[in-house]
């Protein structure tokens, strides 16, 4: 039985597995808490919002991509037991996450000025500007957050950032109500309020998350070389080269959904406010998903720099199995609730009724939602991220993001038709990228058997 075989990397996975889930839901929390506080101030906020948090999305996820490239060579170097490597490493990713944090900073900034190239509305473009810069201030102190996060997590140390998110996510949420209707004698700032409440949240985790490591006795061993002055090319290189393909693999996800919710603004303010319900709750169950893949790179790393083949593939596989559980279930509450989790946001019946017909087409993606994601973060384990990444260029902006279109704006089935489009790219890239984890799994393990 499935379960006797794999009881073991059910267990050991999900250890490491659930405080990274819950610390990668932070990032989407963050929006959750910024959606959910605005909606009920009107449609034209929540578009707003909607645009803001849609557009630095697409700059979060290079973000996170690019800091991502330190964990599988910290996964890798500890299985080698090649522990100074690892401080090395860490150094070398926060001089690239920091001139990338000062430069998409500016970059989020700049381009605030210029919203009116979308093609939005007026209103949504007058309230979502100023939220949209205080969300590119928050950019520079998430990048010190994601490398000290990235570097915990490679070594098999998940559960501070975990509690770090949780606090950081309670002070947003408390900051964000308070400055948005005014309270306790706070001047009401509307959509500005939740932008303020972003930053401020996101500076104090990045306090104590490097904190955290550069003080802890745990990483002492691992932090020998952090402090070298040097910088190698050869490590900046290797950072790169994993760092760079993943954060393109997120852009091309992201962005494709960043892109529907731009389209769904060319139908209507009301179709863009549901598309943003839809898609924070889809991206709630995608970040539990994708603390799952994360972990799963970490355990496939950790196998991969050890030798270790056979613990590798079934590792792999009990991931897959643990994704499909969890993804089944939330596909069965956005069915069961879709009428019902939209009142969290708002109360205009139409954006209502909109955004539970785009849940029930959410419940069909969630499968392979959580399977691509799971295969993406297994072959980044492995060193894995050149054709991973082709695989998401073609599914979701060759294929999913001008299906959408074609059947959203030009067939005229609305912005129902922009996410069928989606759903077909997240199928194949789930089918696509298991074949990929088929191949190479297969290939490393017959290759050692040889041996």
């Amino acid at each position: 039985m499935l379960w006797t075989k794999y009881r073991q990397y059910y267990k050991d996975n999900f250890q490491l597995a659930y405080p990274v889930v819950i610390s990668q839901l932070g990032h989407t929390m963050v929006a959750f808490s910024d959606t959910v506080i605005v909606g009920h101030t009107g449609d034209v906020p929540l578009a707003a919002v909607a645009l803001g948090s849609s557009l630095f999305s697409i700059f979060m996820v290079v973000g996170i991509g690019m800091s991502y490239g330190l964990t599988p060579l910290i996964a890798q170097e500890n299985g080698r037991k090649n522990l100074s490597r690892c401080g090395f490493l860490l150094r070398h990713s926060l001089v690239i996450n920091l001139l990338l944090g000062i430069l998409l900073s500016a970059f989020i900034i700049i381009g605030s000025n210029h919203l009116d190239l979308l093609g939005q509305e007026e209103d949504v473009r007058v309230m979502a500007r100023p939220f949209l810069k205080l969300l590119g201030i928050s950019f520079f102190p998430l990048m010190v957050f994601l490398t000290f996060k990235q570097f915990a997590e490679g070594l098999g140390f998940t559960r501070q950032a975990m509690n770090i998110s949780i606090i950081g996510n309670l002070l947003n949420i408390a900051i964000g109500i308070t400055l948005v209707y005014g309270l306790f004698g706070a001047p009401k700032m509307g959509v500005i309020g939740v932008g303020i409440a972003t930053l401020t949240d996101r500076a104090l985790m990045a306090v104590a998350m490097a904190w955290y490591v550069l003080s802890s006795p745990r990483f002492k061993e691992y932090l020998v070389d952090f402090r070298q002055r040097y910088l190698s090319a050869d490590a900046l290189k290797q950072l790169l080269g994993i760092g760079t393909p993943v954060a393109l693999q997120y852009i091309f996800e992201v962005s494709a959904f960043s892109g529907a919710i731009i389209m769904a603004g060319w139908i209507g303010a009301r179709e863009q406010a549901a598309h943003q319900i839809a898609i924070n709750l889809a991206s709630i169950t995608y970040m539990m998903a994708s603390g799952i893949s994360a972990a799963a790179g970490i355990k496939s790393g950790n196998h991969f720099g050890a030798g270790q083949w056979r613990e590798l593939r079934s590792s792999a596989i009990a991931s897959y199995h643990m994704v499909l559980v969890m993804m089944g279930i939330t596909a069965l509450i956005f069915m069961l609730g879709c009428r019902l989790l939209p009142l969290m946001y708002i109360r205009d019946t139409a954006v209502i009724d909109i955004a539970a017909h785009l849940l029930i087409i959410a419940a069909f993606f969630q499968l392979f939602d959580g399977t691509q994601v799971v295969g993406l973060g297994i072959l980044r384990g492995l060193g894995d991220v050149r054709v991973p990444t082709i695989i998401t260029l073609l599914a979701y902006w060759g294929l999913g993001l001008p299906v959408g279109y074609l059947l959203g704006i030009h067939l005229d089935f609305g912005v129902q038709g922009i996410w069928w489009g989606l759903l077909l790219g997240l199928l194949v890239a789930s089918i696509l990228l298991f074949f990929r984890f088929q191949h190479r799994t297969k290939a490393v393990l017959t290759n050692a058997v040889l041996k």
